[in-house]
């Protein structure tokens, strides 16, 4: 079989990737499987979200070529990279990926670090994408600086930039804010939305942070234990009140929402979301804008009616459509659907029964707060 050669008939916009391998335990080694049945789009961020030793990296080493997997298939936009005749090496690959450090070349500046990528590209990049990517990652007066005269965070950008600069049909990102503090995290994050914006590029993920997760990815694969446990949608993950995603206690969902009013009177801005709205405090908002919300689960409460003499602005009338009871906890997760939006509730299994609660039940979901997350 010719490398490209389809085993089955995927669409120019999908990814297919499945891997199934294990090795043995040894002396101080307790072994490792790795079990992934994954379709992927072709654009946007997909998270690849798990702890520490979940098996994130090693399925991102699988997709690049770097871990070699005897049983695993990977279909990028209808061009088969592996499958059972087929193994494209890494080299052949046409990923860039960056990693939790940023590996540039020491001995190169910065400009250096993006031309060796841009000269080495295949096929060739068209004339005006170094000017763009540099723009867009605002690394200019960083040019002809060496790795050791940026800060962490401009190093991730001119990382960012030269995987960029080497035309990738996929991005692969390997926890690349890990070793940032916070307020260099802050910096980078609004570079990688518009990195999703402004290419049409399908990106993969790697983070054990729900706040990345929840701010970047379009679509969420769960790994645990180097098993596959969830995939779908951001707001399906997110929403899934048995998916191991997090403490219950940070348990929170994401919702797709626009301005659609700023009350300069009392500085809110209504934001419309499928099955009603919320109301938020307006920190230089315009009617007409995109945006996401995040609502944590321990911010919501459920009442059986609508009270006006409350101090809680945001109600919304919502049906109970799944219960998690927390395993030796006195706390359970409430799934609670308003149209085609889903919010979680963490209360106690004493209000449950006091409400008499059960899927199907029509309550309102009492927003406490809510936070936009770009």
């Amino acid at each position: 079989m010719k490398p490209g050669a389809n085993q089955e008939a995927v669409p120019a916009d999908e990814i297919i990737a499945r891997f199934q391998f294990s090795y043995p335990a040894g002396a101080g080694d307790p072994g490792f499987s790795l079990s992934v049945d994954a379709r992927l789009p072709g654009s946007g961020i997909t998270g690849i979200f798990g702890q520490s030793g979940s098996g994130k990296t090693t399925l991102l080493r699988c997709i690049a070529g770097l871990q070699k997997s005897d049983d695993g298939q990977l279909t990028v936009g209808g061009e088969t990279w592996q499958g059972p005749a087929v193994f494209m090496p890494p080299h052949r690959r046409p990923v860039g990926y960056v990693f939790q450090e940023s590996s540039l070349l020491n001995h190169l500046t910065a400009d250096g670090n993006l031309q060796y990528a841009f000269r080495r590209a295949r096929p060739a990049p068209p004339p005006g994408l170094y000017k763009h990517v540099v723009a867009l990652m605002a690394i200019g007066p960083l040019l002809g600086r060496y790795p050791h005269q940026l800060s962490g965070g401009e190093r991730q950008r001119v990382a960012i930039a030269r995987a960029l600069l080497s035309c990738p049909r996929l991005l692969l990102m390997d926890e690349p804010l890990a070793s940032l503090d916070t307020g260099r995290k802050l910096e980078i994050l609004p570079y990688l939305e518009r990195l999703r914006e402004e290419f049409a590029l399908p990106i993969l993920y790697v983070s054990h942070s729900l706040d990345e997760i929840a701010r970047l990815a379009d679509h969420v694969i769960v790994m645990e234990r180097g098993r596959q446990v969830g995939a779908g949608s951001q707001a399906e993950i997110l929403a899934d009140p048995y998916m191991p995603v997090a403490p219950d206690d940070e348990r929170c969902v994401v919702l797709e929402g626009s301005v659609t009013e700023c009350d300069s009177q009392w500085d809110l801005a209504r934001i419309s979301i499928p099955g009603g709205h919320l109301w938020l405090a307006n920190h230089g908002l315009t009617v007409g804008r995109s945006l996401r919300v995040r609502i944590f689960a321990r911010d919501v409460s459920i009442a059986l009616h609508s009270h006006d003499d409350t101090s809680i602005l945001n109600r919304l009338q919502a049906t109970v459509s799944a219960i998690a009871k927390e395993e030796g906890s006195a706390l359970a997760l409430v799934q609670l659907r308003m149209g085609s939006s889903v919010i979680l509730a963490r209360v106690t299994r004493r209000s449950l029964a006091d409400l008499g609660l059960a899927a199907g039940s029509r309550v309102w979901a009492q927003v406490k707060s809510a936070a936009i997350v770009n």
